[in-house]
């Protein structure tokens, strides 16, 4: 066990040192503002202070820690636990900001963007670094051996391109298709439909062969929304959507992606998320945003009222890296309440559509992209999480000359 002091326990000194020691370095600490009994502690311990109680290892402590409110902040402390706070609680997003599509928070406005740190692990670095000192300092206190893990990810947006749509967005699909002279998607969406072609978007049976060629554990979320401009799945109700669910249920770990319109009607989540747990037959915990939207704090206020313990939300969409400065799963901290919650957040850093979409990478640059991720996260013994969808894995379309990047974003990550 470590010993650490600090002047003032307040809310944010004991989230950041379990931020730091529990979640990314999985050692058990004991905190205290009694300077005498940290004098007579006899074992591993540090200070995070003003100035230095004894000879224990010292951290010089800046004001951030020990703040209440969210206010601009012309300079950021160069300490790493009052960084590392800044980083994990997002508190840059409580501030007025100019967001992007959907209202989102551009990765281009974050700290980590514009200081180079968005593809850098900061928080899991500078818990290393801590670490080492602790250990020249106290090699009798053992931190335990932590391992690398990867984590696929398949967001189900839209299960099917043409198979179980309605007669109106069947026939508008032949007549989109009419308008634009596609001949090829109105022959495509004729012989799926006639059954003498496979949907594009049914990639179902080569994601389990391959997880299950890579002994990978994946988790997958539906969406199951009521169909909207910006919801477009099919209906809970259709028997090809419950067939679907169950199979993948029945091999994989899986999860709502509330709805976009739920982010106005904070109750659709816990509607969506009854969805899912009758059709699959399982408790349903987990979560990833559709579109990840995530704005602070109402999101993860939603999602812990709605009965969701684990969420998979944060990343950003126009950039790969670390949104929150970690790859460690860590618990939301609510910045306006000033406290720890008991939602686990667990940090994605690659998805698909950032990768094509956003920076416009061919197949290999795209492989390339994610094997420097993955050897970040490598280094620092962290968990690599990706999203992709179902129907990027089809070749189709935009995602022409993709079908094989996926295997070798997984080749490249375990």
């Amino acid at each position: 066990m470590l010993f650490i002091y600090s002047h003032k326990i307040t809310n944010r000194i004991r989230y950041t040192f379990k931020l730091i020691f529990t979640s990314v370095l999985q050692v058990d600490i004991e905190l205290t503002d009694d300077a005498e009994k940290f004098r007579k502690h006899s074992g591993a311990k540090i200070s995070y202070t003003k100035k230095p109680v004894g000879d224990e290892l010292f951290f010089q402590s800046s004001d951030l820690l020990f703040e209440t409110g969210i206010k601009k902040i012309a300079q950021l402390p160069s300490d790493p636990f009052a960084l590392s706070f800044f980083l994990a609680t997002r508190y840059e997003e409580y501030l007025p900001f100019t967001g992007g599509k959907y209202g989102r928070f551009s990765a281009k406005e974050s700290f980590a963007y514009q200081n180079n740190l968005l593809q850098k692990p900061t928080i899991d670095l500078f818990a290393a670094e801590i670490r080492n000192k602790i250990a020249e300092r106290y090699p009798a206190l053992s931190f335990p051996q932590k391992k690398y893990s990867f984590t696929p990810t398949i967001d189900i947006d839209n299960a099917y391109a043409f198979l179980g749509k309605s007669f109106f967005r069947t026939m508008g699909g032949y007549a989109r298709a009419f308008a634009r002279s596609d001949k090829n998607d109105f022959a495509l969406r004729k012989n799926v439909l006639s059954g003498k072609a496979k949907d594009p978007f049914d990639t179902y049976e080569f994601q389990l062969s391959v997880h299950k060629k890579y002994n990978l554990n994946p988790v997958y979320f539906f969406l199951l929304g009521d169909w909207a401009p910006n919801d477009k799945n099919l209906p809970y109700t259709n028997p090809l959507m419950q067939a679907l669910i169950k199979k993948i249920s029945a091999v994989a770990r899986t999860g709502i992606h509330p709805s976009f319109a739920s982010n106005q009607r904070p109750g659709k989540i816990e509607t969506e998320k009854k969805r899912l747990s009758e059709v699959s037959g399982n408790k349903i915990s987990r979560s990833r945003q559709h579109f990840l939207l995530l704005k602070f704090p109402q999101t993860y206020r939603n999602l812990l009222a709605a009965g969701i313990t684990d969420d998979y939300t944060m990343g950003f969409a126009d950039e790969i890296g670390f949104r929150a400065g970690t790859c460690s799963a860590f618990k939301f901290y609510d910045l306006e309440k000033e406290e720890e919650t008991h939602l686990t957040l667990h940090p994605f850093a690659v998805m698909d559509g950032t990768l094509n979409n956003y920076l416009k990478l061919s197949p290999d640059e795209a492989v390339e992209k994610a094997k420097k991720i993955a050897a970040e996260i490598k280094n620092v013994k962290g968990e690599f999480i990706t999203i992709w969808h179902n129907e990027t894995l089809s070749g189709w379309r935009e995602w022409e000359g993709w079908e094989k990047v996926y295997e070798r974003v997984l080749q490249v990550s375990i």
